[in-house]
């Protein structure tokens, strides 16, 4: 099987990232080729379309199979994602039933769950990923998302905007709503404040807010594919009463979903995706 890696759109932290997976396609006496259609898997960094990865949306919508890096959300900097087709649900976390040694090795334990949270905090997301596909615009969504909580509870509402993508709408025509700008962190590649304090709970569709926020023991909602969905709540009717569902099994299962550079050299997500890819690339 020949793996092309589109090293040249790549932003500027992928280039350790696309070496180790390309030393696990050399590893499994597969080939490797770089920025060239001849080949029978693409490997893009994010499907975020953008700036340098721009481009990677056309290889992403070609017919072949598409191997996605991605930065994680477990260990920023640290674990990254290795997905199929996508980086998220059923792309990612395509292992059930898991112990709890990964969710040990990483260092990844549940808080108890939050009680006495004084605000709902909504997360928004870059309208440029494909993440955000066939969703309306955010400012759109996210009128929508408070005009739903509205028939439910006066709770004061936080509107954290995108990092990259901050919205020009106002939305003061509701009541108690007040919008958040995030701040990078010094001395980080590109890590952003985020504390869910006193937050009585997180709305977000897929993005990695919600994992974070279940770990933080915040009730969250979620879409249908994010990588928080298996524990997470998706009816927004519940958000008086957000659904607290049993986070242990998600937790053991979510630590498969993100590797290290050792993990991906050595071919441990690799080898899971060539079980996938044999069903997917004509011979």
């Amino acid at each position: 099987m020949k793996f092309s890696l589109w090293t040249k759109y790549g932003a500027l932290n992928s280039q350790p990232v696309f070496e180790a997976f390309k030393q696990s396609v050399i590893n499994e006496d597969h080939s490797v080729v770089e920025n060239d259609h001849d080949a029978d898997v693409d490997v893009i960094w994010s499907v975020l379309w953008n700036g340098r990865m721009a481009l990677n949306k056309e290889i992403f919508y070609s017919n072949k199979p598409t191997v996605v890096l991605e930065v994680g959300g477990i260990q920023r900097g640290v674990t990254w994602k290795v997905g199929l087709n996508g980086i998220g649900l059923h792309d990612c976390m395509t292992s059930a039933g898991n112990s709890r040694a990964r969710a040990e090795q990483l260092g990844l334990r549940l808080q108890p769950w939050t009680i006495g949270g004084d605000h709902i905090l909504i997360c928004c997301q870059n309208p440029k990923s494909h993440q955000w596909a066939g969703m309306p615009k955010p400012a759109a969504w996210v009128n929508d998302t408070v005009a739903t909580i509205r028939k439910h509870t006066e709770m004061p509402i936080i509107i954290r905007h995108h990092p990259r993508s901050p919205m020009t709408a106002h939305f003061s025509h509701h009541k108690n709503i007040a919008c958040q700008m995030p701040k990078k962190i010094p001395g980080s590649y590109d890590n952003y404040d985020l504390t869910f304090d006193r937050a009585h709970a997180v709305v977000s569709w897929n993005s990695n807010t919600g994992p974070q926020a279940l770990i933080h023991g915040i009730p969250t909602f979620t879409g249908p594919n994010s990588l928080a969905a298996c524990a997470a709540d998706t009816d927004l009717n519940h958000i008086a009463d957000p659904i607290k569902a049993d986070r242990t099994q998600w937790l053991n299962d979510y630590a498969h979903a993100e590797y290290t550079l050792h993990e991906i050299a050595a071919g441990i997500p690799l080898l899971n995706l060539l079980k996938r890819l044999d069903n997917l690339v004509e011979r």
